[in-house]
Parts: structure tokens; sequence; C-alpha cells
């Protein structure tokens, strides 16, 4: 039964966080005008559900010149890529924020693998083992909360796989509240934190 509210409850409370956040939101896009040059959002082919290829929206934490489709802790130091705001942005996680518009979109949940790049074949393939590309993604997940950064691919695969064989509200409450607490403590973020 769960499973078939979840994302139209996802979607309710997205439309309220817009709502409520809205102040928020203007105040981090004039921060992000002033600090550097580009657009607002960075945009980001990543792997839906059934594989699907859709574009998730983050609030631009580098600069405009930065390669697009490399995971972070993969390019040259990265940490001279990102912008000022961006460290802070990434720190707090607020840069996740605009994902919001593709929990309303139906591409993600509150809940759920966290996307995968479209080339992170090698995680997209052990995902596969598990099931875990089969069902929505999340704005933050089981591996999420269990390593973020940190965690090698197997390890976070079978992560996303445990999540997929276990979803139940509790689970997602469970998840949400460690999400907050590793968001406060900028526990499990490696680029960003110099």
């Amino acid at each position: 039964m769960y499973k078939k509210l979840k994302w139209p409850l996802g979607f309710f409370v997205a439309i309220l966080g817009i709502v409520f956040l809205s102040p928020l939101f203007l105040v981090i896009i004039c921060f992000i005008k002033c600090d550097s040059k580009g657009p607002i959002l960075f945009k980001q082919k990543r792997i839906g559900k059934n594989e699907d290829i859709f574009e998730i929206l983050k609030f631009r934490t580098m600069y405009i010149d930065t390669p697009k489709d490399i995971p972070t802790h993969l390019l040259q130091n990265p940490e001279a890529r990102i912008t000022k705001v961006g460290k802070f942005l990434r720190k707090t996680s607020l840069d996740e924020l605009p994902q919001l518009l593709n929990i309303i979109k139906g591409e993600m949940c509150f809940v759920g693998p966290r996307p995968a790049l479209w080339n992170q074949y090698d995680l997209i393939e052990e995902r596969n083992k598990y099931g875990a590309n089969n069902i929505m993604p999340g704005l933050t997940g089981w591996a999420q909360v269990n390593g973020r950064d940190e965690l090698p691919i197997p390890i976070k695969a079978e992560l996303d796989g445990f999540y997929v064989q276990n979803i139940s509200l509790g689970l997602d409450v469970k998840i949400l509240i460690k999400t907050a607490t590793n968001v406060i403590f900028a526990k499990g973020v490696v680029e960003g934190q110099k």
C-alpha cells in the first residue's frame, strides 16, 4: 500500500516545500548570481526508474567551464572548481533543493537510490543485480545515509538493494531523519569541505 502512496505523498510535500522555501530559493539565487557568472541551475543527465534518462536539477555550485558528466570526486582538483557559494551549498546540501521540481515532475521521490550519472556504467550494472534501477530514484537514500561520497560502488549498490527489498514508511522516515542529521554535521561529504 505504501509503495503506491509514496510518490503522490512526495508530490504534495514537494509542492508545499517549494511554497514555504521560496524565500530561501530567492536568497540562494542572488548569492549564486553575485558569486560567479553562469546559470542558476545545473542540469545533468541521470538514470531514473527503469534506466530512463532524465535531467536532475541542482543549484550550480561549480564554475561553468567544469566538465558536466564526470562525478566530482573524479575531477582533477575538484576543490578549485567549486565556487565560494558552492562550498556552502554543498556542505549544507542546499544545492539539492531544486530536485523538489524533479519530484513534482514524477522523476524522483524523496527516498530511493540516488540517481547515477548516465555514464556511470559500473554503478548502473552493479545496481541491476539488486533491482535498484527498477524503482524511482530519491533525493536521499539508504546508501546516502550510510556513507554517501565515501562508499565504493559495490557497497553502494548493495545498500540500494537492501532498500529495494525493504521499502516501507518506517524505513523512509528513518532515512529522512538520518539525512537531516548527516546534513547538520556535513557527514559523508567529500568535496567542498575545505
